[in-house]
């Protein structure tokens, strides 16, 4: 078969491969770096970071379901400044994207915390507006095109390199969050995040999460998240970051073909510490099989019947 040139680029920001992996599924890479080399990987999503340090909901906080886990860990991190001094330095000696995803209460925590993740070194930041809006009663950003606009706008004005912006499933319309961010200034999306779930133990009545409900993520998620990147990618004119149950190298070139230039592991990271190498490998092979000289050229690529 032919070699697959898998090099590309994303929001200006040059990646070996289209791999990532996702915020909150890989910790700070360390842990995985005793299996391989991270280097290996287009781009590393670092574990959320809020300004101040947090401990994260109480237990029970992930709990497995068919398909997949829900979780509501809350958000645990050591704070911005911790990772800057603890954990950059160490990342930085791996040839990946350093990608950093914040959390913050307010826009003046996301603009503050850009800034300085920026001036440190990180190669992209990644914006959860999944978060609750203090200001608004708890509203989360995510789900009003003008809050998650303002978010953007407070990042894009701080940071120095370039912005993405993560994207809640839990709405009406995605394709409106989307326009809105990209019309803030963002410069490429990802999506999906959890999707919002519950269980139940029918034996102690309780619910299976101390905090009721939490996000569901993992394969059953897959054909949403599919479908969502490709109604985005439509929409919007700048690069989609897809991920959302992807496990397999057909996972991702589904994602690609729906329209994601590049595609995150997450879930599959818990089950299988190589998942992401796997998925590399198996989406080259895909690409080789279908002669294809660069792996770029299945991104949008799917055929209308």
């Amino acid at each position: 078969m032919p070699k697959v040139d898998m090099r590309m680029h994303f929001a200006g920001v040059s990646m070996k491969n289209p791999i990532v992996v996702a915020s909150g599924t890989y910790g700070f890479g360390r842990e995985f770096g005793e299996f391989y080399n991270i280097g290996q990987l287009g781009g590393i999503c670092c574990k959320g970071l809020t300004f101040t340090p947090r401990e994260g909901n109480p237990p029970p906080r992930v709990a497995e379901t068919p398909m997949g886990i829900l979780n509501s860990v809350g958000l645990q991190n050591p704070g911005v400044d911790a990772f800057i001094a603890n954990e950059l330095p160490e990342l930085r000696k791996h040839d990946s994207c350093i990608i950093a995803n914040i959390s913050g209460n307010t826009p003046e925590e996301y603009a503050i915390m850009s800034k300085k993740l920026s001036d440190a070194g990180v190669d992209m930041i990644e914006v959860n507006v999944s978060c609750p809006n203090v200001k608004c009663g708890g509203l989360q950003y995510g789900v009003v095109p003008e809050l998650a606009a303002e978010v953007t706008e407070a990042v894009k004005k701080s940071a120095s390199v370039p912005v993405m912006v993560k994207l809640s499933p839990n709405v009406t319309d995605i394709t409106v969050i989307a326009k809105a961010v990209e019309s803030a200034g963002a410069d490429a999306v990802s999506l999906i995040n959890t999707v919002r779930g519950m269980r139940i133990d029918v034996k102690t009545r309780r619910p299976v999460l101390r905090m009721n409900t939490g996000g569901l993520s993992g394969p059953a998620v897959l054909p949403i998240a599919v479908r969502m990147v490709w109604e985005v990618s439509n929409a919007v004119q700048i690069p989609v970051l897809g991920m959302g149950g992807i496990s397999s190298g057909e996972d991702a070139a589904q994602m690609m073909l729906a329209g994601a230039s590049a595609v995150a592991v997450g879930t599959a990271n818990f089950v299988n510490p190589f998942a992401a190498l796997q998925v590399r490998d198996e989406l080259e092979a895909i690409a080789a099989a279908q002669n294809l000289s660069s792996v770029t050229e299945l991104t949008g690529g799917i055929c209308p019947w």
